[in-house]
C-alpha cells in the first residue's frame, strides 16, 4: 500500500493523498479477512 503510494503517487505528481491511505488501507484489510476466510473454507477448518 505505502509502496503504491510512494511510487505511482510520486510519478504521477499527486500531492494530496489524504483519502487515498484510508481506502488503500481499508482494501488491504478485506483482503487479508478474505484470504482468511477462503483458506478456512478450502483447507477444512470451520469459521
Amino acid at each position: 500500500t505505502f509502496y503504491v503510494i510512494a511510487v505511482y503517487f510520486g510519478a504521477v505528481g499527486i500531492k494530496n493523498t489524504r483519502y487515498s491511505i484510508g481506502a488503500m488501507l481499508l482494501a488491504d484489510l478485506v483482503g487479508i479477512i478474505t484470504a482468511i476466510l477462503l483458506c478456512y473454507l478450502f483447507f477444512g477448518g470451520s469459521v
